[in-house]
């Protein structure tokens, strides 16, 4: 007996719990791991052992407090729920615990509900809780580190291009190649032109490879909803940021994560509707 479309949705929402879970590990543990991997590469060119570390991994070690470095029993990685009852702290020494945690795993939740509502419990909505998941990682770990890493950024364009392929985004194939080819363009463009210009750096690479991902997701036609939310949201909070003195050193913020919510915004409501929102 098929499920009602309801149930579905719960379902995938339960799974979103998870994943936020997972993805709380990710934000935190993959750009300790690139940090390390770099420094291997560099030691590696200059012919330098390097001294075998303790294994760190998505996997290993357990996760623990941040505090007391207590690891911690599985029944208290429950999403949000075990958040709830430890009343946001550390079982063992009462520290507190940062309230991003349960944000992202609830997050996570809501967008995946909303696949499954919007899309059913079908390969389409799985494909776009794949691509939720992928934008919540990047924002939060671009915030925090003002990296967008490869391995993220590179498997959510080319998952775009086949799930284009398979016809499972409403996007025909030669749409999704050139939103690609276009989004990285648009921006390695305009960051050569800035650099000429100022001689300054305005933004990464990371950049570029994240919106020619939303690109293939989205297809060309969405590229300019998608840029024009992303800076109008991105230059308000920065104004905001500076007149509140919350700018970090050098007084920047980074892009991605307006970037990232552009895309999930694109997701929920539709490109053209961006466009609305900011009064065009």
């Amino acid at each position: 007996m098929p499920l009602s479309p309801e149930i579905e949705a719960a379902l995938l929402g339960l799974l979103g719990l998870l994943i936020g879970s997972f993805l709380n590990v990710v934000i935190y543990r993959l750009p300790v791991m690139l940090n390390a991997r770099w420094k291997a590469e560099c030691a590696d060119l200059q012919g330098q052992a390097q001294p075998a570390g303790a294994v760190f991994n998505l996997a290993v070690p357990r996760s623990r407090c941040q505090s007391c470095g207590h690891t911690l029993s599985w029944f208290d990685n429950i999403p949000v729920l075990s958040y709830l009852v430890l009343r946001g702290r550390c079982r063992h020494c009462q520290a507190p615990v940062s309230l991003r945690y349960p944000a992202i795993e609830l997050a996570t939740g809501a967008l995946f509900f909303w696949c499954g509502w919007h899309w059913g419990g079908n390969a389409a909505a799985l494909v776009w809780c794949g691509f939720a998941a992928a934008l919540l990682a990047l924002a939060m770990i671009d915030w925090d580190t003002t990296l967008l890493p490869d391995d993220i950024t590179l498997p959510l364009l080319w998952a775009g291009l086949i799930a284009a392929a398979l016809h499972l985004t409403g996007m025909e194939l030669a749409d999704a190649v050139w939103g690609a080819v276009g989004g990285y363009g648009s921006l390695w463009l305009i960051y050569w032109a800035f650099k000429l210009i100022t001689g300054k750096e305005g933004m990464g690479f990371g950049d570029f490879k994240l919106f020619a991902a939303l690109g293939a997701w989205f297809g060309w036609q969405a590229l300019i909803p998608i840029i024009l939310m992303a800076s109008v949201i991105g230059a308000a909070i920065g104004i905001a940021m500076k007149f509140s003195s919350a700018l970090r050193e050098g007084g920047y913020i980074p892009f991605g994560p307006f970037l990232a919510g552009a895309g999930l915004t694109a997701m929920v409501f539709g490109p053209q509707s961006i466009l609305h929102m900011i009064g065009l």
